[in-house]
């Protein structure tokens, strides 16, 4: 039996005791609990809300995201700087999931209740509510994220111990997403499994209360897990670090410089495409499942399977990163992803219920489970990029670089908000009259369009761009050596020709351009 629990360490990757591995990452990993679940309803249901329930229309509901996600563009960066500058003895990252999560919880209930404004039929009252409480909660949110991003480098030096404290953020993403999608649930049905899972009815303005609830609910849910985070997790001090001042030429130099890293470009590239695909999906999802496929009374259901399809992926992501590289659960997985966006090209409101039942568990199955792999990829390779950058710049960056993480996931999905409501809009579709029987041919193409052929084409050439991520354990380890040697003895000598390319190709640069080649004093 001994023999058996050494044999599946070693699978794993853990050396030591299991504990010893399994609780810093639990203790790190707490807070995605509200990092990784609250932007999850969010993103299910929210722009839908504002366009059903409180009347708004399309564009002017994207307009909200449109006008955040820019705040976000400056506010992340900005976080970036100023979590690379904190000097505490609780280190350079942490306190910030205290400082956040307050505000955090407030803008949670204000995102989905507006006091009386739009039952009283105040639309631009309502707008700039909706508008306000957006802001609040995105800022708060930057606040907690950013510097929680950057600090996995700091407490988890070593390639693969990166890998494991990701598949553990994965884990707590999974319980912050389905346990609030779950509460979601219940709230809006009126906390009867039935109709949730079968029979839940269209969004209507008498839904109100039931929104306001999946607020409060929420918002308590996700107090406890960054408190719990600050607490339990062990960061070094940052006293007596030294501290670079804050300008903004300094800020913009700072993103043109990651820019130089080879392998930062592919990481974003990768990133980029990811989040433009799910974003076109999911903020298209509720539309599509209304007024054209007809099947909302089981939205909430089909989510759950989708949930357990993109958990069950992230076993077999941990295992061929660590048996095969971090890129290539991208390459496997990745085509299941677009074949599964493609399959609903086949719905139309005249399908069989039968068929438009099988089509749609099929691609939730299939595109779920298959985009484990590219987002495991973009959650694994980002801290390796920080090492790239020191040996570029001679400088630990964490921030800057995680920064972009976060940045592109928050502030693409904002952008994507505003481009399918206007799109929408521009193809007639009014969320007040929902019926698939009641839309235009021009309607019914613009909803397919946003829902099936934009995500289907940028998941393709996501995939494509993990093609060209070649860094592995071997190349990584061998940059932190280097990295090592130049700090410790201030000087490093000029690698051997092949090894050399090998740097370059990795990095973008040559030997001589980068802070690694030059010697100290």
């Amino acid at each position: 039996m001994a023999n058996l629990g050494e044999k599946i360490k070693d699978i794993l990757g853990i050396e030591g005791e299991v504990k010893n591995t399994l609780i810093p990452a639990c203790n790190y990993t707490c807070a995605n609990i509200t990092l990784g679940g609250a932007g999850y309803v969010l993103n299910q249901f929210h722009q839908q809300f504002l366009a059903y329930v409180e009347g708004m229309g399309t564009r002017d509901a994207g307009k909200i995201s449109l006008i955040n996600g820019l705040w976000d563009a400056f506010n992340d960066p900005v976080m970036g700087m100023i979590t690379d500058r904190t000097r505490t003895k609780y280190g350079r990252h942490r306190p910030y999931l205290i400082i956040g999560i307050i505000p955090f919880a407030i803008a949670y209930v204000f995102r989905w209740y507006s006091f009386g404004l739009s039952s009283g039929g105040d639309a631009t009252a309502t707008w700039l509510w909706y508008l306000f409480s957006a802001v609040l909660y995105s800022t708060s949110y930057t606040v907690m994220s950013i510097p929680h991003t950057a600090m996995l480098p700091q407490i988890a030096p070593h390639y693969f111990q990166r890998t494991q404290f990701r598949i553990v953020e994965y884990a707590m993403n999974s319980v912050g997403q389905i346990s609030s999608y779950l509460f979601a649930a219940l709230a809006l049905s009126g906390f009867s499994v039935k109709t949730a899972l079968t029979a839940l009815p269209n969004p209507t303005p008498d839904d109100r209360g039931k929104y306001l609830l999946v607020g409060v609910i929420l918002s308590l849910w996700f107090l406890w897990p960054p408190i719990l985070s600050f607490f339990k997790c062990k960061e070094p001090s940052s006293l007596g670090q030294p501290k670079d001042k804050i300008n903004f030429r300094f800020l913009f130099n700072e993103y043109k410089l990651v820019f130089k890293n080879r392998s930062f470009r592919q990481y974003f590239i990768i990133t980029l495409f990811y989040a433009l695909s799910k974003n076109f999906y999911h903020i298209t999802d509720q539309y599509f499942m209304i007024s054209v496929a007809d099947m909302y009374k089981l939205f909430i259901s089909l989510n759950i399977i989708s949930g357990i399809a993109e958990f069950s992926g992230a076993p077999l992501n941990y295992l061929l990163v660590r048996y095969k590289g971090k890129a290539f659960c991208g390459k496997l997985l990745g085509p299941l992803m677009v074949c599964g966006l493609f399959l609903n090209i086949f719905i139309s409101p005249t399908s069989a219920q039968g068929f438009k039942t099988a089509i749609i568990i099929l691609s939730a199955i299939l595109y779920n489970f298959g985009f484990s792999g590219p987002g495991f990829v973009a959650e694994n390779i980002q801290p390796d990029i920080t090492d790239v950058d020191e040996m570029i710049t001679g400088r630990r960056r964490e921030g800057v670089v995680a920064t972009f993480r976060t940045l592109f996931s928050k502030t693409i999905a904002s952008v994507i908000s505003y481009v399918v409501g206007a799109a929408l809009e521009l193809f007639g579709y009014n969320p007040q009259i929902q019926a698939p029987s009641l839309q235009s041919p021009k309607t019914l193409f613009g909803l397919r369009f946003n829902f099936v052929i934009m995500p289907t084409v940028l998941a393709l050439i996501c995939v494509l761009s993990i093609y060209s991520y070649t860094m592995n354990k071997k190349d990584h380890e061998y940059i932190k050596e280097l990295i090592k040697e130049r700090h410790e003895k201030g000087f490093v000598e000029k690698p051997a020709p092949e090894k050399l390319v090998r740097l370059e190709k990795i990095t973008g640069q040559k030997w001589e351009n980068m802070w690694i080649s030059s010697k100290e004093g």
